[in-house]
């Protein structure tokens, strides 16, 4: 009889995490470390496991939708962190949004809670050079693992500049200008105030913000004047550059959000999301920054309703990492060069927690197959996971960008039914059902 083998997992963010909690409920050991507390990052506040940095994280929850796809095909694979996330969920419309420190919480103690899992607090800065390893040590990587790297593989830095919004005090918030209210009140019942508070702007109003975006002073670059933004958290003032009109397009886009008693319809809006179950703090919606702290007091309070808002966190920048990973990593995230080394998480190219958290599930699965002396079984590639797994083994090397799970990574859904042509919404929901009908037969095998 093979004996299963300890597994050793370096980082306990989502990818980590996810992956520990598969393989102990398939009867492997591992050794989980995380350098928090005993070494922070910028962008991190605590040690818990899996601590999130915006409460938007696992974004929408339905099947018309990439992720929505992902985060029931996880649920269906008992992912840890769809459960810990459905458990502390607050209202965001559509949206999956969760409080994230009862999130942490829960998943740390969960960890903790399993006799298979030894949660080791310190900072890796060797790499096992025996036995199964997974590296989920994040796109925040210490240098002192990132040269590790480096030197297993040999390839030279991959980096992007992330940026993270800012989070205010509910209760400093002006509520005789600002109004509650969802985009054409979509998932609100009637009689309801909507998920997400409202400040509404004139054009006299928005001209002016835009003029001080686009002013303000900023964190400065250094040494990475060169390295792009991640699209999907593009800073506000980054996106004002582009056009005065950018952000009125974007995150300010004001259409559906008329005023829920006078109908008046703005010409901008910044909207805020609940950060906590208690709605004690609110998240700016697509209000990345990366502004100074002092400008970026300066410059919000500008906005109606924030004129005396109090910020219990201010946005800030922080250097995002990630390997080449199809030149690297075969189909089952394994070393080319050293099968019993897995990569999980945003390091891979996939970007996003929920997908972070979705390749440490699947890192999870391969690495107790192999402890158990098996071979590790891939999902079909018409699921979300296969797809995601597809991005990173598959795509050209020169073409390689960290992506966000979407349907164009999948084979496209059925376009009519005779003679009636679907919609975009059913088409979408057609490539889902598929999806989770491909995985469910992979589950049975």
């Amino acid at each position: 009889m093979t004996e299963i083998q300890t597994v050793t997992i370096i980082g306990a963010g989502l990818a980590g995490s996810e992956a520990a909690w598969q393989m102990a409920r398939r009867g492997v050991a591992v050794r989980l470390h995380e350098m928090r507390p005993v070494k922070m990052t910028p962008a991190h506040h605590s040690g818990q496991c899996a601590e999130l940095v915006c409460s938007n994280t696992f974004r929408a929850d339905h099947l018309e939708n990439a992720v929505g796809l992902l985060h029931e095909e996880m649920r269906r694979m008992d992912s840890l962190i769809m459960a810990c996330g459905d458990q502390a969920r607050i209202p965001a419309g559509t949206a999956l949004a969760v409080d994230r420190e009862q999130f942490a919480g829960l998943v740390t103690e969960k960890l903790k809670a399993e006799p298979l899992i030894e949660l080791i607090e310190g900072e890796v800065t060797e790499i096992p050079d025996e036995g199964l390893v997974l590296i989920a040590s994040g796109p925040l990587t210490s240098d002192a693992l990132y040269e590790q790297i480096q030197k297993l593989t040999g390839e030279d830095r991959l980096m992007f500049f992330d940026a993270i919004a800012p989070v205010l005090d509910a209760n400093s918030i002006d509520m005789n200008i600002c109004y509650w209210k969802n985009r054409y009140d979509k998932n609100v019942e009637e009689g309801e105030a909507g998920d997400y508070l409202n400040c509404p702007m004139n054009a006299e109003q928005y001209t002016a913000f835009i003029k001080e975006l686009v002013n303000a002073k900023k964190v400065a670059f250094k040494d990475f004047e060169d390295i792009p933004f991640f699209e999907g958290c593009m800073p506000i003032e980054e996106m004002a550059e582009r056009g005065e009109d950018t952000p009125r397009f974007g995150p300010m886009k004001p259409v559906g959000l008329d005023h829920p008693e006078t109908g008046e319809k703005a010409y901008a809006v910044v909207q805020l999301r609940r950060d906590n179950r208690m709605g004690s703090l609110l998240n700016m919606v697509g209000f990345q920054t990366k502004m100074t702290y002092g400008e970026q007091k300066r410059v919000f309070s500008m906005i109606p309703g924030l004129e005396n808002a109090e910020f219990f966190r201010l946005g800030s920048l922080h250097r995002n990492t990630f390997i080449k990973s199809p030149a690297l990593l075969d189909g089952k995230l394994g070393l080319k060069s050293d099968p019993r080394i897995l990569f999980a998480g945003q390091i891979t190219g996939v970007e996003g927690y929920v997908e972070s958290a979705s390749m440490g599930l699947m890192a999870g699965r391969f690495l107790a197959a192999m402890a158990r002396g098996e071979s590790p079984q891939t999902p079909p590639p018409d699921t979300a996971h296969g797809a995601l797994l597809g991005h990173i083994s598959n795509t050209r090397v020169e073409d390689f960008q960290p992506m966000n799970i979407n349907f164009g990574l999948l084979p496209p859904g059925k376009k009519r039914e005779g003679k009636r042509r679907f919609s975009r919404a059913e088409r979408r929901r057609s490539v889902s059902n598929r999806a989770l009908e491909s995985l469910d037969a992979w589950l049975d095998q």
